[in-house]
Protein backbone atom coordinates (compact mmCIF):
# COMPACT_ATOMS: atom_id res chain seq x y z
CA UNK A 1 0.00 0.00 0.00
CA UNK A 2 1.29 3.63 -0.56
CA UNK A 3 -0.49 4.97 2.03
CA UNK A 4 0.79 4.70 5.48
CA UNK A 5 -1.45 6.58 7.68
CA UNK A 6 -4.41 6.07 9.73
CA UNK A 7 -6.58 5.54 6.36
CA UNK A 8 -5.28 2.80 5.34
CA UNK A 9 -5.86 0.90 8.89
CA UNK A 10 -9.41 -0.47 7.52
CA UNK A 11 -8.19 -2.12 4.72
CA UNK A 12 -5.25 -3.70 6.41
CA UNK A 13 -7.31 -4.91 9.05
CA UNK A 14 -10.41 -5.92 6.59
CA UNK A 15 -7.46 -8.47 4.36
CA UNK A 16 -6.62 -10.12 8.06
CA UNK A 17 -10.16 -10.25 10.19
CA UNK A 18 -12.78 -9.07 7.32
CA UNK A 19 -15.49 -10.64 9.69
CA UNK A 20 -14.32 -9.56 13.49
CA UNK A 21 -16.77 -7.44 14.87
CA UNK A 22 -15.24 -3.93 14.94
CA UNK A 23 -17.85 -1.94 16.05
CA UNK A 24 -20.92 -1.87 18.13
CA UNK A 25 -23.30 1.37 18.37
CA UNK A 26 -26.76 0.81 19.16
CA UNK A 27 -28.07 -2.96 19.01
CA UNK A 28 -25.42 -2.88 15.76
CA UNK A 29 -22.54 -4.42 14.60
CA UNK A 30 -20.07 -3.28 12.04
CA UNK A 31 -17.13 -5.80 10.96
CA UNK A 32 -13.89 -5.10 9.86
CA UNK A 33 -15.11 -5.95 6.19
CA UNK A 34 -18.01 -3.94 6.43
CA UNK A 35 -15.63 -0.77 7.96
CA UNK A 36 -13.32 -1.02 5.24
CA UNK A 37 -16.49 -0.33 2.70
CA UNK A 38 -17.75 2.50 4.36
CA UNK A 39 -14.48 4.15 4.85
CA UNK A 40 -13.97 3.95 1.35
CA UNK A 41 -17.30 4.88 -0.05
CA UNK A 42 -16.99 8.02 2.30
CA UNK A 43 -13.66 8.90 1.31
CA UNK A 44 -15.13 8.70 -2.32
CA UNK A 45 -18.07 10.91 -1.38
CA UNK A 46 -15.97 13.66 0.45
CA UNK A 47 -13.59 13.78 -2.80
CA UNK A 48 -17.23 14.36 -4.75
CA UNK A 49 -17.61 17.34 -2.10
CA UNK A 50 -14.39 18.90 -3.32
CA UNK A 51 -12.25 17.64 -0.22
CA UNK A 52 -8.46 17.53 -1.42
CA UNK A 53 -5.86 16.65 -0.18
CA UNK A 54 -4.66 18.46 3.24
CA UNK A 55 -7.93 20.12 3.42
CA UNK A 56 -9.76 20.28 6.69
CA UNK A 57 -13.23 18.17 7.51
CA UNK A 58 -14.96 18.81 10.53
CA UNK A 59 -17.30 16.31 13.04
CA UNK A 60 -19.17 17.16 15.83
CA UNK A 61 -21.67 14.92 17.44
CA UNK A 62 -21.14 12.33 20.12
CA UNK A 63 -19.45 9.12 19.86
CA UNK A 64 -20.99 7.48 16.56
CA UNK A 65 -19.71 5.10 13.93
CA UNK A 66 -19.11 8.03 12.12
CA UNK A 67 -16.86 9.77 14.13
CA UNK A 68 -14.43 6.88 13.11
CA UNK A 69 -15.82 6.73 9.53
CA UNK A 70 -14.92 10.36 9.03
CA UNK A 71 -11.50 10.10 10.75
CA UNK A 72 -10.31 7.04 8.26
CA UNK A 73 -11.58 8.26 5.59
CA UNK A 74 -10.36 11.82 5.20
CA UNK A 75 -6.91 9.78 6.08
CA UNK A 76 -7.59 7.64 3.23
CA UNK A 77 -7.58 10.82 0.87
CA UNK A 78 -4.67 12.49 2.34
CA UNK A 79 -7.03 15.48 4.09
CA UNK A 80 -7.26 16.03 7.70
CA UNK A 81 -9.65 15.13 10.29
CA UNK A 82 -10.96 18.02 13.32
CA UNK A 83 -12.89 16.28 15.96
CA UNK A 84 -14.61 19.45 17.54
CA UNK A 85 -16.32 19.31 21.67
CA UNK A 86 -19.85 18.74 21.69
CA UNK A 87 -19.49 20.38 25.23
CA UNK A 88 -18.10 23.86 23.45
CA UNK A 89 -21.10 26.72 22.77
CA UNK A 90 -21.26 28.05 19.51
CA UNK A 91 -18.68 30.77 19.87
CA UNK A 92 -16.17 28.48 20.70
CA UNK A 93 -17.36 26.33 17.77
CA UNK A 94 -17.17 29.14 15.76
CA UNK A 95 -13.38 29.81 16.59
CA UNK A 96 -12.30 26.71 16.17
CA UNK A 97 -13.98 26.12 12.61
CA UNK A 98 -12.58 29.26 11.23
CA UNK A 99 -8.60 29.25 12.95
CA UNK A 100 -8.41 25.18 11.48
CA UNK A 101 -10.08 26.40 8.00
CA UNK A 102 -12.55 23.85 7.67
CA UNK A 103 -14.02 22.92 4.37
CA UNK A 104 -16.85 20.39 5.14
CA UNK A 105 -18.58 19.68 8.63
CA UNK A 106 -20.26 16.60 9.14
CA UNK A 107 -22.59 16.87 12.27
CA UNK A 108 -25.23 15.17 14.40
CA UNK A 109 -28.92 15.87 14.54
CA UNK A 110 -28.31 16.52 18.32
CA UNK A 111 -26.10 20.03 16.85
CA UNK A 112 -28.06 21.03 14.09
CA UNK A 113 -29.60 24.15 15.47
CA UNK A 114 -26.18 25.31 16.60
CA UNK A 115 -24.43 24.53 13.18
CA UNK A 116 -27.22 26.46 11.44
CA UNK A 117 -26.56 29.65 13.99
CA UNK A 118 -23.24 29.28 12.61
CA UNK A 119 -23.60 29.68 8.88
CA UNK A 120 -23.33 33.23 8.33
CA UNK A 121 -20.12 33.76 10.14
CA UNK A 122 -18.00 31.03 9.00
CA UNK A 123 -16.71 29.64 6.02
CA UNK A 124 -17.69 26.13 6.19
CA UNK A 125 -18.40 24.99 2.55
CA UNK A 126 -20.37 22.05 2.69
CA UNK A 127 -23.08 20.85 5.97
CA UNK A 128 -23.55 17.22 5.87
CA UNK A 129 -26.00 15.92 8.01
CA UNK A 130 -26.19 12.35 9.97
CA UNK A 131 -29.91 12.56 10.26
CA UNK A 132 -32.92 14.51 9.81
CA UNK A 133 -31.27 17.17 7.36
CA UNK A 134 -32.02 20.41 6.56
CA UNK A 135 -32.30 22.36 3.37
CA UNK A 136 -28.73 23.22 3.41
CA UNK A 137 -27.44 20.01 4.84
CA UNK A 138 -26.22 17.23 3.11
CA UNK A 139 -27.58 13.70 4.01
CA UNK A 140 -24.96 11.49 5.36
CA UNK A 141 -26.81 7.63 4.37
CA UNK A 142 -27.84 9.06 1.00
CA UNK A 143 -24.24 10.50 0.16
CA UNK A 144 -23.09 7.27 1.35
CA UNK A 145 -25.29 5.00 -0.90
CA UNK A 146 -24.54 7.38 -3.71
CA UNK A 147 -20.70 6.77 -3.41
CA UNK A 148 -18.62 3.97 -5.20
CA UNK A 149 -16.95 1.48 -3.48
CA UNK A 150 -13.86 1.11 -5.51
CA UNK A 151 -10.28 0.35 -4.02
CA UNK A 152 -8.75 3.52 -3.19
CA UNK A 153 -5.12 3.57 -2.23
CA UNK A 154 -3.66 7.70 -1.88
CA UNK A 155 0.29 7.86 -1.07
CA UNK A 156 -0.08 9.02 2.81
CA UNK A 157 3.16 9.56 4.06
CA UNK A 158 3.75 9.00 8.18
CA UNK A 159 4.44 12.13 8.80
CA UNK A 160 1.73 13.97 6.65
CA UNK A 161 -0.75 15.54 9.20
CA UNK A 162 -3.56 13.49 10.39
CA UNK A 163 -5.97 15.56 12.48
CA UNK A 164 -6.13 18.67 14.38
CA UNK A 165 -6.91 18.63 17.95
CA UNK A 166 -7.59 21.26 20.00
CA UNK A 167 -6.76 21.62 23.34
CA UNK A 168 -8.68 21.21 26.56
CA UNK A 169 -7.99 25.02 26.98
CA UNK A 170 -7.98 25.11 30.47
CA UNK A 171 -6.70 29.11 30.25
CA UNK A 172 -7.38 31.28 27.25
CA UNK A 173 -8.23 30.14 23.44
CA UNK A 174 -7.58 26.74 22.81
CA UNK A 175 -4.59 25.33 20.38
CA UNK A 176 -5.30 23.26 17.67
CA UNK A 177 -2.46 20.69 18.29
CA UNK A 178 -1.05 19.32 15.05
CA UNK A 179 -0.97 15.31 14.93
CA UNK A 180 0.87 13.48 12.06
CA UNK A 181 -0.58 9.96 11.12
CA UNK A 182 2.95 8.96 12.46
CA UNK A 183 2.22 10.63 16.08
CA UNK A 184 -1.17 8.52 16.36
CA UNK A 185 0.66 5.35 15.16
CA UNK A 186 3.50 5.32 17.65
CA UNK A 187 1.37 6.25 20.67
CA UNK A 188 -1.10 3.28 19.49
CA UNK A 189 2.11 1.14 19.60
CA UNK A 190 2.87 2.47 23.31
CA UNK A 191 -0.35 1.36 24.39
CA UNK A 192 -0.10 -2.05 22.75
CA UNK A 193 2.99 -2.53 24.25
CA UNK A 194 2.95 -0.81 27.82
CA UNK A 195 -0.86 -2.75 28.13
CA UNK A 196 -1.05 -5.85 26.78
CA UNK A 197 -4.15 -5.51 24.55
CA UNK A 198 -5.13 -8.63 22.88
CA UNK A 199 -7.51 -9.32 19.59
CA UNK A 200 -10.14 -10.51 21.45
CA UNK A 201 -10.19 -7.18 23.54
CA UNK A 202 -13.71 -5.69 23.74
CA UNK A 203 -13.45 -1.96 25.02
CA UNK A 204 -16.46 0.46 25.98
CA UNK A 205 -15.90 3.50 24.44
CA UNK A 206 -18.25 6.17 26.65
CA UNK A 207 -15.72 8.79 27.22
CA UNK A 208 -16.07 11.50 24.44
CA UNK A 209 -14.33 10.52 21.16
CA UNK A 210 -13.40 14.36 20.95
CA UNK A 211 -11.28 13.78 23.83
CA UNK A 212 -7.46 12.51 23.25
CA UNK A 213 -7.65 9.87 25.79
CA UNK A 214 -10.29 7.88 24.36
CA UNK A 215 -9.46 8.21 21.06
CA UNK A 216 -5.53 7.15 20.75
CA UNK A 217 -5.01 5.47 24.45
CA UNK A 218 -8.07 3.19 23.97
CA UNK A 219 -10.46 3.41 20.47
CA UNK A 220 -7.63 3.10 18.27
CA UNK A 221 -5.18 0.73 19.95
CA UNK A 222 -8.18 -1.60 20.05
CA UNK A 223 -8.87 -1.52 16.25
CA UNK A 224 -4.96 -1.67 15.45
CA UNK A 225 -5.26 -5.01 17.48
CA UNK A 226 -8.34 -6.61 15.83
CA UNK A 227 -10.82 -5.79 19.06
CA UNK A 228 -13.96 -4.58 19.69
CA UNK A 229 -14.84 -1.07 20.36
CA UNK A 230 -18.51 -0.20 21.97
CA UNK A 231 -19.31 3.04 21.32
CA UNK A 232 -22.04 4.95 23.12
CA UNK A 233 -23.06 8.30 23.09
CA UNK A 234 -22.84 9.15 26.37
CA UNK A 235 -21.41 8.02 30.30
CA UNK A 236 -24.00 6.95 32.40
CA UNK A 237 -23.54 4.51 35.78
CA UNK A 238 -26.50 2.88 35.18
CA UNK A 239 -25.95 2.16 30.75
CA UNK A 240 -22.22 1.03 31.91
CA UNK A 241 -23.01 -1.91 34.22
CA UNK A 242 -25.50 -3.06 31.56
CA UNK A 243 -23.10 -2.92 28.50
CA UNK A 244 -20.46 -4.25 30.68
CA UNK A 245 -22.49 -7.62 31.52
CA UNK A 246 -24.31 -7.66 27.94
CA UNK A 247 -21.09 -7.34 26.00
CA UNK A 248 -18.56 -8.80 28.18
CA UNK A 249 -16.69 -5.67 28.35
CA UNK A 250 -12.77 -6.29 29.31
CA UNK A 251 -11.49 -2.97 29.15
CA UNK A 252 -12.94 0.39 29.77
CA UNK A 253 -11.14 3.96 29.92
CA UNK A 254 -12.56 7.22 32.37
CA UNK A 255 -11.75 9.95 34.17
CA UNK A 256 -11.66 9.25 38.03
CA UNK A 257 -15.31 11.25 38.04
CA UNK A 258 -17.13 8.24 36.52
CA UNK A 259 -15.05 5.77 38.17
CA UNK A 260 -16.81 7.37 40.98
CA UNK A 261 -19.93 7.54 40.36
CA UNK A 262 -19.72 3.90 39.37
CA UNK A 263 -18.56 2.81 42.59
CA UNK A 264 -21.29 4.86 44.70
CA UNK A 265 -24.23 3.66 42.58
CA UNK A 266 -26.82 1.51 44.17
CA UNK A 267 -26.14 -1.09 41.64
CA UNK A 268 -22.08 -1.43 42.53
CA UNK A 269 -22.46 -4.34 45.12
CA UNK A 270 -24.27 -7.02 42.92
CA UNK A 271 -22.49 -5.17 39.26
CA UNK A 272 -21.26 -8.33 36.88
CA UNK A 273 -17.70 -7.34 36.60
CA UNK A 274 -15.85 -10.22 35.79
CA UNK A 275 -15.32 -9.73 32.41
CA UNK A 276 -13.57 -6.67 32.86
CA UNK A 277 -9.56 -6.65 32.51
CA UNK A 278 -8.01 -3.36 32.25
CA UNK A 279 -9.10 -0.29 33.38
CA UNK A 280 -6.97 2.81 32.28
CA UNK A 281 -7.46 6.15 33.99
CA UNK A 282 -6.36 9.35 33.51
CA UNK A 283 -7.41 13.18 33.90
CA UNK A 284 -6.33 13.84 37.44
CA UNK A 285 -4.57 11.23 40.26
CA UNK A 286 -6.81 8.33 41.32
CA UNK A 287 -7.79 8.89 45.28
CA UNK A 288 -6.67 6.12 47.04
CA UNK A 289 -9.66 5.89 48.46
CA UNK A 290 -11.08 4.65 45.08
CA UNK A 291 -8.21 2.18 44.27
CA UNK A 292 -9.10 0.57 47.46
CA UNK A 293 -12.79 0.33 46.63
CA UNK A 294 -12.04 -1.40 43.46
CA UNK A 295 -9.12 -3.48 44.23
CA UNK A 296 -11.92 -4.82 46.58
CA UNK A 297 -13.31 -5.86 43.59
CA UNK A 298 -9.97 -7.47 42.04
CA UNK A 299 -10.09 -4.59 39.92
CA UNK A 300 -6.83 -2.92 39.24
CA UNK A 301 -5.99 0.93 37.78
CA UNK A 302 -3.74 1.27 35.31
CA UNK A 303 -3.35 5.24 35.20
CA UNK A 304 -0.81 7.45 33.00
CA UNK A 305 -0.11 11.20 32.58
CA UNK A 306 0.08 12.74 29.11
CA UNK A 307 -1.34 15.62 27.24
CA UNK A 308 -2.99 16.38 23.69
CA UNK A 309 0.44 17.24 22.22
CA UNK A 310 1.75 14.07 23.18
CA UNK A 311 -0.95 12.42 21.45
CA UNK A 312 -1.50 11.57 24.27
CA UNK A 313 0.57 8.75 25.98
CA UNK A 314 3.84 9.81 28.45
CA UNK A 315 4.18 8.50 31.16
CA UNK A 316 2.02 5.16 32.40
CA UNK A 317 1.95 3.19 35.92
CA UNK A 318 1.59 -0.21 35.46
CA UNK A 319 -0.64 -3.13 37.36
CA UNK A 320 2.17 -4.17 39.63
CA UNK A 321 3.06 -0.45 40.77
CA UNK A 322 -0.42 0.53 41.16
CA UNK A 323 -0.34 0.52 45.14
CA UNK A 324 3.35 0.55 45.99
CA UNK A 325 3.60 4.12 43.79
CA UNK A 326 -0.05 5.14 44.18
CA UNK A 327 -0.10 8.80 43.43
CA UNK A 328 2.75 8.42 40.80
CA UNK A 329 1.75 8.98 36.99
CA UNK A 330 4.42 5.70 36.19
CA UNK A 331 7.17 5.83 33.81
CA UNK A 332 7.77 6.81 30.38
CA UNK A 333 5.89 4.74 27.64
CA UNK A 334 8.43 2.26 25.56
CA UNK A 335 8.13 4.87 23.39
CA UNK A 336 9.11 7.86 25.34
CA UNK A 337 11.27 9.70 26.94
CA UNK A 338 10.59 12.42 29.78
CA UNK A 339 13.30 14.64 31.89
CA UNK A 340 12.25 16.66 34.76
CA UNK A 341 14.49 20.13 34.53
CA UNK A 342 15.16 22.63 36.90
CA UNK A 343 14.78 26.59 35.72
CA UNK A 344 18.48 26.06 34.56
CA UNK A 345 17.56 23.66 32.47
CA UNK A 346 19.50 20.96 34.16
CA UNK A 347 18.01 17.58 35.08
CA UNK A 348 16.51 18.22 38.66
CA UNK A 349 18.01 15.59 41.53
CA UNK A 350 15.08 13.01 42.96
CA UNK A 351 12.47 14.98 45.41
CA UNK A 352 13.45 18.57 43.69
CA UNK A 353 10.58 19.24 41.28
CA UNK A 354 11.20 20.79 38.05
CA UNK A 355 9.20 21.36 34.47
CA UNK A 356 8.30 17.77 32.68
CA UNK A 357 10.00 17.72 29.18
CA UNK A 358 8.51 14.58 26.76
CA UNK A 359 10.74 13.76 23.40
CA UNK A 360 9.23 10.87 21.65
CA UNK A 361 7.61 9.84 17.68
CA UNK A 362 4.30 10.86 19.46
CA UNK A 363 4.84 14.09 20.07
CA UNK A 364 3.07 16.82 17.77
CA UNK A 365 4.13 18.51 15.40
CA UNK A 366 3.67 21.94 16.29
CA UNK A 367 0.15 24.12 17.11
CA UNK A 368 -1.78 24.44 13.76
CA UNK A 369 -1.41 28.23 12.75
CA UNK A 370 0.68 29.37 15.49
CA UNK A 371 4.82 29.05 14.71
CA UNK A 372 5.77 31.66 17.28
CA UNK A 373 3.65 29.65 20.29
CA UNK A 374 5.12 25.90 18.60
CA UNK A 375 8.48 27.51 18.95
CA UNK A 376 8.24 28.66 22.08
CA UNK A 377 7.29 24.91 23.53
CA UNK A 378 9.24 22.47 21.32
CA UNK A 379 12.78 23.20 21.88
CA UNK A 380 15.63 21.05 21.22
CA UNK A 381 13.56 18.23 20.50
CA UNK A 382 11.97 18.43 23.33
CA UNK A 383 8.12 19.38 24.25
CA UNK A 384 8.28 21.74 27.54
CA UNK A 385 4.59 20.58 28.77
CA UNK A 386 4.54 23.18 31.43
CA UNK A 387 3.61 20.75 34.00
CA UNK A 388 5.78 19.84 37.15
CA UNK A 389 6.84 17.00 38.73
CA UNK A 390 8.81 14.81 41.11
CA UNK A 391 10.98 11.99 40.58
CA UNK A 392 11.38 9.54 43.08
CA UNK A 393 14.76 7.19 43.52
CA UNK A 394 13.03 4.76 41.47
CA UNK A 395 12.47 7.17 38.46
CA UNK A 396 8.84 7.46 39.07
CA UNK A 397 7.60 10.74 38.55
CA UNK A 398 4.46 12.24 41.00
CA UNK A 399 3.16 14.97 39.09
CA UNK A 400 2.69 18.28 40.97
CA UNK A 401 1.08 20.63 39.46
CA UNK A 402 1.02 23.26 36.42
CA UNK A 403 3.82 25.65 36.94
CA UNK A 404 1.17 28.46 36.29
CA UNK A 405 -0.68 27.28 39.27
CA UNK A 406 2.12 27.36 41.43
CA UNK A 407 1.11 29.87 44.18
CA UNK A 408 4.07 31.62 45.46
CA UNK A 409 3.41 32.56 49.18
CA UNK A 410 5.79 34.97 51.18
CA UNK A 411 8.85 33.59 48.90
CA UNK A 412 7.66 29.71 49.51
CA UNK A 413 6.80 27.89 46.93
CA UNK A 414 2.57 25.45 47.36
CA UNK A 415 2.11 23.23 44.89
CA UNK A 416 -1.72 22.79 45.46
CA UNK A 417 -1.84 19.37 44.65
CA UNK A 418 0.39 18.30 47.25
CA UNK A 419 -2.56 20.40 49.28
CA UNK A 420 -5.27 19.09 47.62
CA UNK A 421 -3.87 15.54 48.04
CA UNK A 422 -4.02 15.50 52.12
CA UNK A 423 -7.26 17.64 52.70
CA UNK A 424 -8.80 14.70 49.61
CA UNK A 425 -7.63 12.22 52.86
CA UNK A 426 -10.65 13.45 54.62
CA UNK A 427 -13.38 10.73 53.91
CA UNK A 428 -16.20 14.23 54.28
CA UNK A 429 -13.93 15.80 51.48
CA UNK A 430 -15.76 14.44 47.99
CA UNK A 431 -13.68 16.52 46.23
CA UNK A 432 -11.73 20.08 46.43
CA UNK A 433 -9.23 22.32 44.59
CA UNK A 434 -6.78 24.99 46.00
CA UNK A 435 -5.63 28.10 44.32
CA UNK A 436 -3.91 31.66 45.37
CA UNK A 437 -5.76 34.69 46.38
CA UNK A 438 -3.86 37.57 46.86
CA UNK A 439 -2.80 38.57 50.81
CA UNK A 440 -1.57 42.27 51.56
CA UNK A 441 1.42 40.39 54.10
CA UNK A 442 2.53 37.30 52.18
CA UNK A 443 1.36 38.62 48.22
CA UNK A 444 -0.16 35.17 47.86
CA UNK A 445 -2.24 32.27 50.28
CA UNK A 446 -3.88 29.24 49.94
CA UNK A 447 -7.43 28.91 49.40
CA UNK A 448 -9.72 25.62 49.51
CA UNK A 449 -12.60 25.36 47.43
CA UNK A 450 -14.49 22.11 48.83
CA UNK A 451 -17.26 19.61 47.97
CA UNK A 452 -18.56 18.04 51.56
CA UNK A 453 -20.21 14.84 52.10
CA UNK A 454 -23.50 15.61 52.82
CA UNK A 455 -24.62 15.47 56.20
CA UNK A 456 -21.21 15.28 57.27
CA UNK A 457 -20.65 18.34 59.23
CA UNK A 458 -17.63 19.38 57.82
CA UNK A 459 -16.59 22.60 58.95
CA UNK A 460 -14.16 24.85 57.21
CA UNK A 461 -12.24 24.81 60.59
CA UNK A 462 -12.30 21.55 60.23
CA UNK A 463 -10.58 20.78 56.91
CA UNK A 464 -8.08 23.32 58.09
CA UNK A 465 -7.62 21.70 61.91
CA UNK A 466 -6.78 18.12 59.31
CA UNK A 467 -3.73 19.58 58.11
CA UNK A 468 -2.29 20.65 60.90
CA UNK A 469 1.18 18.19 61.35
CA UNK A 470 0.69 16.86 57.60
CA UNK A 471 1.60 19.83 56.07
CA UNK A 472 4.49 23.10 56.86
CA UNK A 473 2.27 26.27 58.17
CA UNK A 474 2.86 27.94 55.29
CA UNK A 475 1.22 25.64 52.56
CA UNK A 476 -2.03 25.01 55.07
CA UNK A 477 -5.44 27.43 53.49
CA UNK A 478 -5.51 30.42 54.95
CA UNK A 479 -9.80 29.87 54.09
CA UNK A 480 -12.21 27.22 53.19
CA UNK A 481 -15.08 27.66 50.68
CA UNK A 482 -17.74 24.78 50.70
CA UNK A 483 -19.35 24.53 46.64
CA UNK A 484 -21.67 21.92 45.13
CA UNK A 485 -19.38 21.70 42.56
CA UNK A 486 -15.97 22.08 40.86
CA UNK A 487 -15.79 23.27 37.17
CA UNK A 488 -14.58 21.05 34.46
CA UNK A 489 -13.30 20.53 30.79
CA UNK A 490 -14.29 17.85 28.86
CA UNK A 491 -11.40 15.72 29.93
CA UNK A 492 -12.07 16.13 33.51
CA UNK A 493 -9.47 18.80 34.51
CA UNK A 494 -10.59 21.31 36.71
CA UNK A 495 -10.42 24.90 34.79
CA UNK A 496 -8.48 26.75 37.64
CA UNK A 497 -9.04 29.90 35.90
CA UNK A 498 -13.03 29.39 36.12
CA UNK A 499 -12.83 28.66 39.64
CA UNK A 500 -10.62 31.79 40.65
CA UNK A 501 -13.42 34.06 39.17
CA UNK A 502 -15.55 32.05 41.01
CA UNK A 503 -13.64 31.62 44.35
CA UNK A 504 -10.50 33.50 44.22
Amino acid sequence: MRNEGIGSWPARRARKTPHRTALIHDGSTITYGELHRRVLQLAHALRTLGVQRGDRVGYLGPNHPSFLETLFATGAIGAVFVPLNTRLAAPEIGYQLADSGVSVLIHAPTHAPLVDSLRATTDVRVHVALADPSPFAVDYAEMMRAAPKDPLDEPVAPDDLCLIMYTSGTTGRPKGAALTHANLTWNALNVLVDTDLIADETALVSAPLFHTAALNMLTLPVLLKGGACVLVPAFTPDSTFELIERHRVTFMFGVPTMFNELARSPKWPAADLTSLRLLTCGGSPVPTSLIETYAARGLTFLQGYGMTEAAPGTLFLDAAHAVTKTGSAGVPHFFTDVRVVGPDGADVTPGEPGEVLVNGPHVMAGYWGLPDQSAAVLRDGWFHTGDLAVLDEDGYAFITDRLKDMIISGGENIYPAEVEKAIAADPDVLDCAVIGVPDPTWGEVGRAVVIPRPGSGLTPARVIDGLRGALASYKIPKSVVFADELPRNAAGKILKSRLRDLHG
